[in-house]
């Protein structure tokens, strides 16, 4: 497990860990009406992002893993949020124990190629950091982006659940040796 957090690059993006300066960028994103349909249903207010960041720098303190804000290498410009977490949800089939892969992107950067780019990313350094496990993602059934992006990262349906109330897909990717 790695004690710090580390930047990941692909050849047209930065993944590194968040810092306060990227408040501004992950509210614009989470309260975008695009963006949380499919996440919540709602727009996230400024409290509800700042939970999720402190989340994220969270998972990487307590568990040494969690998100990577999402920037063009070239630009700097913000492109999204990818990472692994442990929510602790409370669905079925449980996903305890399982690092779960999450993705946004803001909507200017929508239709680019950064989602699989990014998400490839995480699951090449998934891979590497536990090798033989396997990881999990939930989507709605109706984002069809995001199920293009878990289908070409290797994530397979396993069942369709809820979660929340809501229509959901739980998707596994089975560890890289038996894949």
């Amino acid at each position: 497990m790695p004690t710090q957090p580390l930047t990941l690059t692909t050849p047209r993006l930065t993944l590194r860990p968040h810092t306060r300066d990227d408040f501004p960028d992950s509210l614009a994103m989470w309260s975008d009406p695009e963006v949380a349909r499919h996440i919540g249903g709602k727009p996230f207010t400024h409290e509800e992002v700042w939970a999720r960041l402190l989340r994220y720098v969270g998972h990487w303190t307590l568990l040494g893993f969690g998100y990577w804000v999402v920037r063009e290498t070239q630009t700097g410009r913000f492109v999204g949020e990818v990472g692994f977490a442990d929510f602790q949800r409370e669905i079925e089939p449980t996903l305890t124990g399982t690092p779960e892969i999450g993705w946004a992107l803001s909507p200017a950067m929508h239709g680019k190629g950064y989602a699989i780019e990014a998400v490839q990313a995480a699951v090449d350094w998934a891979d590497k950091e536990w090798p033989g496990a396997e990881t999990a993602c939930i989507i709605a059934p109706e984002n069809e982006a995001s199920l293009r992006v878990a289908h070409k990262a290797g994530y397979r349906e396993q069942i369709r659940t809820t979660y929340k109330g809501q229509p959901t897909i739980v998707f596994r990717r089975p560890p890289l040796a038996a894949a």
